[in-house]
């Protein structure tokens, strides 16, 4: 089924995009932009709703697995690589911004490039940002993973990184896969200990944000840190 048998020209979201811009369209039009046509018994618009409803939303679908996606009625090899190669390259963007200007001019950028890695992780990850000296991003690397409720973070293993970057700063962020956006009394403690550590080496912990669902809590803006 094609766009061509069930919509008028002007309602085809590619002339729309094109008169209109991007804001005009809704998630599953600019979805079906990208997966180009649809499958047997669904247009691309229906599919591309379809996908949206499966997944729970735009951000859980370019999150998902490749392993995830795999075996989707309706996604083939070639569509799974052009999903996540667009989730890839969002990513970069927002590293881009991060890497040429201060990260701390730009809280909210550095929330959205920390849930775009973490938001939808199944257990606990933590990663870190690592800064140089004008706290522009040097490196973004993980430094633990664990189980759907906790991860060990090493301190040493932390200032390792920091010093073999050459960082100045780092602000670390892990993610709650219970959708609990609240910093428990252990992230607290721990936050604090790795600060400590880091300080050793003159390297300063600018802030700690703790990612689940669609919330990014920072302890720097919150007084805990």
């Amino acid at each position: 089924m094609t766009l061509r048998n069930t919509l008028t020209l002007n309602q085809r979201p590619r002339e729309r995009l094109l008169q209109a811009g991007p804001s005009a369209l809704t998630d599953a039009e600019l979805l079906a932009l990208i997966l180009g046509t649809g499958k047997r018994g669904l247009n691309v618009i229906d599919l591309a709703q379809a996908l949206l409803i499966q997944f729970g939303g735009v951000r859980p679908l370019l999150s998902a697995k490749i392993d995830a996606l795999r075996g989707i009625s309706g996604l083939g090899d070639a569509r799974i690589c052009q999903l996540t190669a667009i989730s890839a390259l969002a990513r970069r963007a927002l590293e881009e911004d991060l890497r040429r200007d201060c990260s701390l001019t730009q809280p909210a950028q550095i929330k959205a490039y920390c849930s775009a890695r973490l938001a939808h992780a199944s257990v606990e990850r933590c990663i870190a940002l690592l800064l140089d000296n004008q706290h522009r991003l040097i490196q973004t690397i993980e430094i633990s993973r664990g189980t759907l409720t906790e991860t060990t973070i090493y301190p040493r293993e932390l200032v390792k990184a920091g010093l073999t970057h050459h960082a100045a700063a780092v602000i670390l962020a892990h993610n709650h896969p219970s959708g609990w956006a609240k910093a428990s009394r252990a992230d607290i403690a721990l936050t604090q200990q790795l600060k400590q550590a880091l300080a050793v080496v003159d390297i300063a912990l600018l802030d700690h944000l703790i990612v689940a669902a669609n919330q990014v809590v920072s302890l720097a803006e919150s007084g805990q840190l």
